[in-house]
């Protein structure tokens, strides 16, 4: 679905490891015809290599990993384009860092039942997380509040009604000239 004259918007679809993120970011990316970009990709190699080994990243560790998002979406932003980014933004201090300042970042907060996480987790193959550090994202997670651009939904729903939700809840913010 191309969109004529759309002001960028930006979505990032956070949450622990194992809730979606990458599938629903995915599938969003791709019905509304917008860039797409996989989180963990941007990771420097130390910080995968430390997450395979099973140690939990320290905010001095995702520091670099969350401004290269931020220059992602500043990149996308200067070229015109809207995009969606799979990204965990445990924290509200690194979903700061990535929108920098800028209101057009909607954060889609995935969650969920902890043991369906874990299930899913443990039968994620080929991935560099393993399902023991999930204990250390919930920890870490601090649930978006009111007052950010952001939602949350259930993953209880199919992929497919989590993506309406998604493009519903942007449909007000999208801008056409």
């Amino acid at each position: 679905m191309t969109r004529p004259n759309v002001q960028p918007c930006f979505i990032v679809i956070m949450g622990v490891a194992g809730c979606g993120k990458s599938t629903i970011a995915k599938l969003t990316a791709d019905r509304l015809a917008w860039a797409f970009i996989e989180g963990d990709s941007l990771h420097p190699p130390i910080n995968v290599e430390k997450m395979r080994q099973g140690t939990p990243l320290n905010d001095d560790d995702r520091s670099p990993w969350l401004r290269s998002i931020a220059r992602t979406i500043k990149r996308w932003r200067k070229e015109g384009k809207s995009g969606v980014v799979a990204c965990s933004a445990l924290r509200r201090a690194y979903r700061e860092i990535i929108a920098e300042g800028q209101d057009d970042v909607l954060f889609v907060h995935l969650h969920g039942d902890p043991e369906l996480i874990a299930r899913r987790l443990a039968e994620r193959r080929g991935h560099f997380m393993p399902a023991d550090l999930l204990d250390s994202q919930i920890a870490t997670l601090e649930r978006p509040m009111p007052d950010e651009h952001a939602i949350s939904l259930d993953i209880a729903a199919s992929p497919e009604t989590l993506v309406d939700k998604v493009v519903q809840a942007i449909a007000g913010s999208i801008r056409t000239d």
